[in-house]
């Protein structure tokens, strides 16, 4: 199942992280670097030594947080919320596909869905806007048939 999930994530850390990390890393660098000024100027260094320094510790506090809040945001669960835990089920009718995982129930337009793929272990669907929809063989137990039938029908109602 863990291999499953990892299908479902295109990185590790999430465009909001990066931006975040970014944007304060920066942040963080000017700071430090007027701290570290003013403190140099106050110990009596040389002009030269004061901006050296400080130029020096704020570009080490800058890439410093930048890798520490990365690391911070590094998504190292597998099945964040309730997609391993909770009881799954879909359904396909004429206008959509219906996800029901818990009391949530997820509607994906046919217009939607990019792609349909099969392997030996599951069966993807990649769908415009969100994480794709992997269906483990595991839930269809030994009815080769159904999954046949069911790969099928997602095939056919895809627009692509």
């Amino acid at each position: 199942m863990r291999r499953l999930t990892r299908l479902t994530r295109g990185g590790s850390v999430g465009p909001t992280a990066v931006y975040y990390a970014g944007v304060t890393a920066p942040v963080i660098s000017a700071s430090m670097s007027v701290m570290v000024r003013e403190a140099m100027r106050m110990a009596g260094l040389s002009e030269y030594w004061q901006w050296f320094i400080a130029a020096l510790v704020a570009a080490f506090a800058g890439i410093s947080w930048y890798l520490i809040f990365i690391r911070w945001s590094y998504r190292h669960k597998f099945g964040r919320g309730t997609e391993m835990t909770l009881e799954t089920a879909i359904s396909l009718d004429d206008a959509a596909i219906l996800v029901k995982r818990g009391g949530i129930e997820t509607r994906i337009d046919w217009a939607c869905v990019e792609a349909v793929r099969t392997s030996r272990s599951h069966v993807s669907v990649l769908i415009n806007g969100a994480d794709a929809l992997i269906i483990p063989d595991a839930w269809f137990g030994k009815d080769k048939a159904s999954r046949a039938a069911f790969t099928t029908r997602l095939q056919e109602k895809a627009p692509n």
